[in-house]
């Protein structure tokens, strides 16, 4: 049967039950759980770590776990507890040394730009490169006004999953995105003669093609869709 606990027993509190070598031995687990947590991290990619790099993100989690099993659970030392943390934080400011002096590092740990957008049309290698579909991309634009992709010249997911957006300096013509398709559904195009100036849009990813070659029963070069519709050139910002 377990022995009852002692309120302030400052021996359990600050060392546990352990004996004193065992504080090497968090030194070495926290390095592979650090380790290991920011591979995953890496892995899955900086979407859901967005305005945090990857190494913030990590030391909110490391902390969070190591405060809270402090905290909560009086078999854990506090002193083991505050060399985890205390480990965390150096690991976290040498690895802030790495990213700021070598951009090896930085590319390894915070990741790369990945361009998702060019030319009015998604991009399908940046995309899965950044397990992110076309209804999210498409979401994130919206979310920056676009209304249409044949506004956006380029769309770069950047390291830390934000999304940067350079349009095109006049309209042109393209896939449009307002309403969502989920609300209103472009209408298909499958005549050549009713393509507006000649030129159909990919449903998939907005590319313009001849109609005469992808109408009606045509796959998109750019992705392979079998789906199109009539390109729209929204008007541009009026003067002031």
């Amino acid at each position: 049967m377990d022995q009852p606990v002692i309120p302030f027993d400052l021996a359990r509190m600050f060392l546990g039950d352990e004996p004193p070598l065992f504080m090497l031995e968090i030194l070495v687990r926290t390095l592979v759980i650090y380790l290991y947590t920011l591979g995953l991290i890496r892995w899955i990619g900086g979407r859901g770590v967005a305005q945090l790099s990857m190494v913030e993100f990590l030391l909110v989690i490391a902390l969070g776990s190591a405060v809270g099993d402090a905290a909560f659970y009086p078999d854990v030392g506090l002193l083991h507890a505050m060399l985890v943390i205390t480990i965390v934080v150096l690991i976290n400011k040498a690895l802030d040394w790495l990213i700021l002096h070598y951009d090896t590092a930085k590319r390894t740990l915070d990741g790369v730009p990945v361009a998702i957008v060019g030319g009015g049309r998604l991009l399908r290698a940046g995309m899965e490169r950044r397990n992110i579909g076309a209804a999210e991309v498409i979401s994130s634009l919206r979310q920056h006004g676009v209304r249409n992709l044949g506004e956006v010249e380029h769309a770069f997911m950047e390291g830390d999953g934000m999304l940067s957006i350079f349009r095109f300096d006049a309209p042109r013509p393209g896939l449009p995105i307002v309403p969502p398709a989920e609300v209103e559904p472009p209408p298909v195009l499958a005549d050549p003669a009713a393509a507006p100036e000649g030129r159909a849009c990919c449903l998939g990813c907005g590319g313009l093609h001849e109609a005469v070659t992808v109408l009606p029963d045509g796959l998109c070069p750019d992705c392979g869709g079998c789906e199109w519709t009539a390109p729209v050139t929204l008007p541009g910002p009026k003067a002031g």
